[in-house]
């Protein structure tokens, strides 16, 4: 048995040459001992998007994130619609008083408020709203799908 040490803020040659083997063992881990289904989301099917109007990845899954807001609201917190409509949803999750920045020294995404939006077969099931920040990431809310409420969406959020 072999054991390394291996850097991975920031990420070292080594994390970055073992990423995907360390991943594969990770996620068979999580199959056997927690029973998580084989279709929980990858890491490439979570894409970090900016929260700004500007940002095309940003206006062009709008609408389904604040569908997806909705049907969240309605159904874990028991909201009215007229509680979780698209003004409430970007006024709660889409107005943010940071701005964006790109720092030489900071992280390639650069500091600011972010949708971290979870994907499978083409549609959103999940989106973790966090402020990335110089020295910490502030996770802001979590909402998903109902329906894939067996995929511990929330945990898998956190630990990511």
């Amino acid at each position: 048995l072999k054991v390394r040490v291996v850097r991975s803020s920031p990420p070292s040659s080594q994390f970055k040459a073992t990423f995907q083997e360390s991943y594969q063992v990770y996620k068979r881990y999580q199959m056997v001992i927690h029973k998580d289904p084989p279709d929980k989301p990858t890491i490439n099917q979570v894409r970090l998007v900016p929260v700004s109007f500007e940002d095309p990845q940003f206006k062009s899954s709008f609408n389904q994130s604040a569908s997806l807001f909705a049907k969240y609201q309605m159904s874990v917190h028991k909201d009215t619609p007229s509680d979780c409509g698209e003004n409430e949803f970007t006024r709660f999750l889409c107005d943010s008083p940071l701005e964006a920045e790109h720092a030489p020294s900071g992280p390639e995404c650069g500091y600011g408020s972010f949708h971290q939006q979870y994907w499978l077969d083409g549609r959103i099931i999940a989106v973790g709203v966090i402020d990335i920040l110089p020295y910490c990431v502030s996770s802001v809310y979590l909402y998903y799908d109902p329906d894939f409420s067996f995929l511990s969406l929330g945990v898998y959020s956190a630990l990511r």
